[in-house]
């Protein structure tokens, strides 16, 4: 296995997106392109890159702007731009994919998101919804378009009192305030990501995750969340994609499986012929980081496997 960091233009004209690729020893079979959520980072996904690539795959993602190592300083952390945030960091997807299309030509490609990078996946596949042979949607959720439209009423009314990069500890207690709401005992404010206690805590003390973001992305966040939430939208997608939805049961942010199914129905509804949805008892919002996450990781590899 090979593993190289390099960076490419963002598609805002300031930044160079950092991101990795991991390669595995003979010809890829495939692609892998991880998309992660918010306040974390690539490397975080090292182990089960490492997995794909012993069974063949190339496996690449990138630090999204205002994270990892793309985040270019303190106030950037958290912040995606001072407009079109949402747009510009699909954007960024959109020429790694194409960075690896050239680099593997050919080759199935693979979509993989978690979390908010589910959601940037999603809008993903309505723009250009012929670029990959399937897609693994990690942690997703839904939010219903009148709570996208008061989140970004909220989220405009802090950028107008104190800058896009104000880090709002009100729309932080919103958004992620009620998911410790059925954990007895929480240690710490993040124990909803993992029931494997020694994840949280490496978490917490990760300076590049947890972080409060900033009102700037959270606007973005919701921006999202309203593009993906449109049937209209959702009509533009590949009706022949395969899509393997993949949450645990204890996930808030996927409404303890019901948000996951419900998006599950959406893509049906919009004509989508294979969607599965793999739920796992017991876990939180970190599949892949799981007390039983070789079970996640093999599952998800035989998916992918089948479908390419």
């Amino acid at each position: 296995m090979k593993k190289q960091e390099q960076s490419f233009p963002s598609a805002d004209g300031t930044h160079q997106v950092a991101w990795t690729l991991w390669e595995p020893d003979g010809p890829a079979r495939g692609v892998v392109q991880l998309v992660h959520g918010v306040a974390e980072y690539v490397e975080r996904y090292d182990a089960f890159a490492r997995f794909l690539t012993e069974h063949g795959f190339a496996v690449a993602g990138d630090d999204h702007l205002g994270h990892g190592r793309t985040a270019g300083n303190e106030p950037e952390l958290g912040w995606f731009a001072e407009k079109d945030g949402w747009k510009i960091i699909v954007e960024d997807e959109k020429r790694l994919r194409d960075i690896l299309r050239a680099k593997y030509p050919g080759a199935p490609m693979v979509l993989f998101g978690h979390s908010m990078g589910s959601f940037m996946a999603r809008t993903y596949l309505m723009r250009w919804p012929d670029d990959f042979t399937c897609c693994v949607l990690s942690g997703t959720g839904h939010q219903s378009a009148v709570v996208c439209r008061f989140g970004k009423l909220l989220a405009g009314l802090e950028i107008r009192r104190h800058g896009s990069q104000y880090r709002s500890a009100l729309l932080q207690k919103i958004a992620f305030g009620s998911y410790l709401k059925r954990i007895d005992d929480p240690v710490g404010p993040n124990d909803w990501i993992c029931t494997k206690a020694s994840v949280v805590r490496q978490y917490d003390a990760d300076p590049k995750c947890g972080f409060t973001a900033t009102a700037g992305l959270m606007y973005d966040m919701m921006d999202g969340l309203s593009i993906i939430g449109d049937s209209a939208g959702m009509e533009k997608m590949s009706k022949a994609l395969p899509v393997l939805f993949i949450a645990g049961e204890e996930d808030p942010v996927g409404a303890y499986g019901k948000g996951v199914g419900h998006v599950a129905n959406m893509f049906r509804r919009a004509g989508m012929a294979d969607v599965t949805v793999k739920l796992y008892p017991a876990m939180r919002h970190e599949v892949l980081n799981e007390r039983d996450k070789e079970t996640v990781w093999r599952d998800v590899l035989d998916w992918i496997v089948e479908k390419i």
